[in-house]
């Protein structure tokens, strides 16, 4: 199918009855399928208010907060048995290993392959341990990649993900100078060879670190929380969290925490709590902090001297940080944070142990920001994407792109790419000021309704609301893994849409503190409710300014009858299996592809798209955008060669900010037992060296795709 056909098909799908005016908005290629999104250089980090400014800011060092973030991300000591947050973001922010990266379909729950191994496509009997292989992808393969309606010639439920801890029980603190915790190893059924426990693997892929400063929220199923509390991912839904703060008396107080746009902190004390990532099952956040305030960061990791932040702090050792973790959460954090000498803050398990200390009890909020802090300098904005635009012309072409890649852009906007992976990151998954700085609308449109099918699938024209940024494109079955459709620890819905619709039905408020007004909504409530079935919205916030006409919501007997048809009828919630919309920048190096690590190479991800997604039937499959289109080689070749323009030569070669501590990473087994510890099989591992502010040299050669580490 050409460019103009693909176009014509295009905008054929998107007539929908009624809208007369749509023939004369889409009537020309280009208009239809909108401008090039903007370049990233020059756009400001979202801004948390209170976090470095106001009269008393909690982080009073930005310089030395960035340093104690990245010693924090990189130190293997933070983990429980040698893990750290760069263990599944050491290569172009995410995971480059191959080996014991298999896990089951855990999230598959109703299946008896959510918790069994199955064979891989290359006829491997796979498991745990097992060297991944490029005929093992993609995990859902068809007779003919470009038909989704073509045999199926294998399926799995199985994901490739990043390995992480043993099953292990915290016992306590240990002096051992390799970091790691006194824990008790416990029967695994999953991961294990023969009588040897394995690594446990995670359920999903590790998203990139690198630009996810933007994000409004993070994860796949964005269970990190916009708003940061001091103590969990899970923002003001954890009405337990609270941080310890020094008064002006000199009394000391728990206080909730309530940080806006740092959903990075609550991403980031996730991972080291987690009991299959770095944490032994029963730690604490303040058994981390008593573990490390005392220790030099790095200890056991070579700091290369001309690394972009931490040259200053290296030991003349060239191992580890002159200082320790103590003296540099002093130096970053405001007193009233650390200073109390005496109080109450909490106990460990062993009753025998000393009390915590406020610094220890507080030691999520430092982790949490510092790691923020440092996430956020890792800017990838100097790509040919990035270069000043071509003046005159429509759409706007970067001066940076060949002739190939001009053409692979055009190809992208045509497809309608640029409607999810839109804005300067690339993704509507970015905070709403970043995705569309300039707009009248009062509410930043995280809850929206659009149109998932548009009456050409035999389903009728259906509209739902979703979570912007978050969408079904049928990767799995929904049933193998819920994403934003899932809940909080608390019981609460993960999705805005959800929480919106259960304060439409039941009067019940958000959790979360959103504001979704029904006039700012694409295909608003007004326009396929009769005026009988509607009332007035009675929660606007702001103005809806020209729409207020627009200003309604259905009745809730509406809601109710509407709940009772097939597919929720007019009510739809299109929330189950919808996942965080990821960025392309850097695309070509962060391989495997999508939240199940389901595709090896871009030509892959290009076959799944254009024939539509898989056809699992899934019931809140986004089909307006992710329909068969047809693309030829040719037009193939042009889309990857544009997908590989999104690569920062920086993040290729680990300069600056993307240089880092040399990292000892857990890679596979061997098969003999572990010393120390003969209910594990033996760590074999990935020696990732230091690398400096001026980027790997021309022996280590740049990162490559991910594929190229793969034997056949």
């Amino acid at each position: 199918m050409s460019t103009a056909q693909r176009a014509d098909t295009l905008l054929a799908h998107f007539i929908l009855p009624g809208m007369v005016l749509m023939g004369t908005i889409l009537s020309t290629e280009v208009n239809a399928h909108g401008d090039t999104p903007p370049p990233l250089k020059g756009v400001a980090m979202p801004i948390t208010p209170g976090l470095l400014d106001g009269d008393s800011p909690i982080v009073t060092n930005k310089a030395a907060a960035i340093q104690l973030g990245k010693a924090l991300f990189w130190d293997i000591q933070v983990g429980s048995d040698g893990m750290a947050c760069g263990s599944c973001h050491f290569h172009a922010g995410v995971d480059g290993r191959f080996k014991n990266q298999l896990a089951p379909g855990k999230l598959h729950r109703s299946a008896p392959t959510g918790q069994s191994f199955e064979a891989t496509a290359s006829g491997s009997g796979g498991g745990p341990n097992y060297t991944l292989k490029r005929s093992d992808f993609p995990l859902y393969q068809l007779a003919n990649p470009a038909d989704g309606d073509s045999a199926v010639l294998f399926s799995t439920d199985d994901v490739i993900a990043s390995a992480g801890t043993f099953l292990s029980r915290f016992e306590g603190l240990s002096q051992a100078k390799n970091g790691h915790d006194d824990c008790s190893p416990r029967t695994d059924n999953i991961f294990h060879l023969g009588t040897l426990n394995t690594r446990q693997v995670q359920a999903r892929q590790a998203p990139s670190v690198i630009n996810a400063g933007y994000n409004f929220r993070n994860f796949w199923d964005g269970r990190a929380n916009n708003i940061f509390n001091g103590v969990s991912p899970f923002g003001l839904r954890d009405q337990d969290a609270g941080i310890w703060v020094v008064q002006a008396g000199g009394s000391v107080s728990k206080q909730p925490l309530r940080l806006e746009n740092a959903s990075l902190a609550s991403q980031a004390v996730a991972p080291p709590m987690n009991n299959t990532e770095m944490s032994c099952w029963q730690r604490t956040f303040p058994d981390i902090g008593r573990k490390l305030l005392t220790r030099r960061p790095l200890a056991a990791q070579a700091v290369h001297a001309e690394d972009s932040v931490l040259a200053g702090l290296r030991d003349p050792s060239g191992k580890g940080l002159r200082v320790s973790y103590d003296n540099l959460v002093k130096k970053a954090f405001a007193p009233r944070y650390w200073s109390s000498k005496t109080g109450d803050f909490g106990r460990p398990a062993d009753l025998a142990a000393a009390p915590y200390s406020q610094k220890e009890a507080n030691f999520s909020l430092f982790f949490g920001l510092a790691l923020q802090l440092y996430q956020q300098t890792l800017v990838s904005d100097q790509t040919p994407f990035d270069t000043p635009r071509v003046p005159g012309g429509f759409p706007k072409m970067p001066e940076g792109l060949n002739r190939q890649q001009k053409r692979g852009l055009t190809i992208f906007l045509n497809a309608h790419c640029a409607v999810c992976h839109a804005g300067p990151t690339l993704s509507t998954a970015a905070h709403p000021d970043i995705v569309t700085p300039s707009n009248n609308f009062s509410s930043q449109r995280l809850v929206n309704r659009k149109t998932m099918n548009g009456a050409f699938n035999g389903n009728g024209v259906v509209n739902g609301m979703l979570d912007e940024g978050f969408f079904n494109t049928s990767v799995a079955p929904t049933d193998n893994d819920v994403g934003v459709g899932g809940k909080d620890p608390y019981g609460n819905p993960l999705s805005f849409s959800q929480q919106y619709f259960d304060k439409l039905l039941n009067g019940t408020p958000m959790i979360d503190p959103v504001a979704v007004n029904s006039c700012d909504m694409d295909n608003t409530f007004a326009q396929d409710y009769l005026g009988s079935e509607l009332r007035d919205d009675p929660y606007i916030v702001g103005s809806c300014d020209t729409r207020g006409l627009y200003a309604k919501i259905p009745t809730v007997p509406v809601l109710l009858a509407e709940l009772q048809k097939r597919k929720q009828g007019r009510a739809l919630v299109a929330i189950k299996g919808a996942f965080k919309v990821p960025t392309l920048r850097n695309i070509e190096l962060t391989g495997p592809y999508m939240h199940n690590g389901s595709l090896l190479t871009l030509e892959q991800v290009v076959d799944f798209y254009f024939r539509g997604g898989n056809n699992f039937k899934n019931s809140h499959h986004f089909a307006t955008l992710v329909f068969p289109q047809g693309i030829s080689s040719p037009e193939k070749a042009d889309l990857v060669a544009f997908l590989k323009s999104l690569t920062d030569e920086r993040v290729r070669w680990e300069r600056a900010p993307f240089d880092h501590p040399q990292l000892i990473v857990p890679h596979g087994h061997k098969e003999s037992a572990n010393i120390q510890h003969p209910e594990l099989a033996a760590d074999q591992y990935l020696q990732i060296p230091a690398v400096g502010r001026n980027g790997r040299d021309t022996t280590l050669g740049p990162l490559r795709p991910f594929q190229s580490y793969l034997k056949p």
